[in-house]
Parts: C-alpha cells; structure tokens; sequence
C-alpha cells in the first residue's frame, strides 16, 4: 500500500488541498489532478523546458520535482497569463512577431521570458540566448523568440 500526502498549494491565485502519492511528479499532478494542460510534459529529464512552471517567482521544471515539493509553495501555469479574448503581454509579443509555429514549447517559453524580463538586465542578444537556453524549440530557429524577447525589453524601458 502508497501511503498518500496532504499538499496545500496555491496554483494562479486559487488555493487547492489535494492528496497525492508521494512520487507524483508535479506535472502529472498539474495536468492530471488540477486539469492544467497548458503544462506540457516533452523530455521528462528537465532539458527541454516545455513543462516550465514558476514556483513562487522562479522558473521550475515541473517534471523534475514532485508534487509534494510544493507543499505550501505558489505555483504559476501559463493558465494565469492571459485566455483566447486577452492574451498577455508576453503572449501577444509572441504573436506579433510569430515566435511560435506548432506551439508545443510557447508555454515554457511565455514563462521563462517572464522571469527573465523581472530579473535580467538582457543587454545582448548573447544575454537573451543565455537566458532561453533551457528553453528547446524545433520549430523556430529561435530568431523570432529573440526578437520578441527584445521588444518586450523596449516596452519594459518606457
């Protein structure tokens, strides 16, 4: 018999007591207990940053941790970036300068330019790369990303 957990954890401003099993990965319990998809699940080995969540303001591979390592933490999905009617920002900069093809990465992406634009001076193109590095697209070739990062960082400025 598994012996299961209690986990508190507020997730886009909405706090959920769940019972999970102690191996649970924290993005198997996004997707399949709270019903979050926008967290996709590519790699597993945390290399490829599509299941990028925040976790209390800092970018976290959700198939890296489990669950109950969110115990009392706050958990930000790209649920809480914007819907179809208004995308956010960061989403709508994505759009605009078509930085995303089949979509698969864009979630990880969105998040990661977030904590990058909050935390990182991104002076150069090299600091934005180095910044999206643990961040894999196939589709891309990255240039549109950049150029999106970019103007976010002028809009930031004025």
């Amino acid at each position: 018999m598994i012996n299961k957990s209690e986990i508190t954890i507020t997730v886009n401003g909405e706090r959920f007591s769940e019972v999970v099993e102690p191996r649970m990965l924290a993005s198997d319990f996004i997707r399949e207990q709270l019903k979050l998809t926008g967290t996709h699940v590519g790699c597993e080995h945390g290399v490829c940053g599509a299941c990028t969540i925040l976790v209390d303001g800092k970018t976290t591979r959700s198939c890296l941790k489990f669950a109950v390592q969110l115990n009392g933490s706050k958990v930000e999905t790209i649920e809480n970036f914007g819907s179809i009617e208004k995308l956010d920002r960061i989403q709508e900069a994505f759009k605009k300068n078509h930085a995303l093809q089949c979509g698969f990465c864009t979630p990880g992406f969105v998040i990661t330019v977030k904590e990058l634009l909050e935390t990182e001076k991104l002076e150069t193109d090299e600091d934005i790369r180095r910044g999206l590095s643990g961040n894999l697209c196939r589709c891309t070739g990255y240039e549109n990303i950049i150029k999106t990062v970019k103007e976010l960082i002028q809009t930031r400025k004025s």
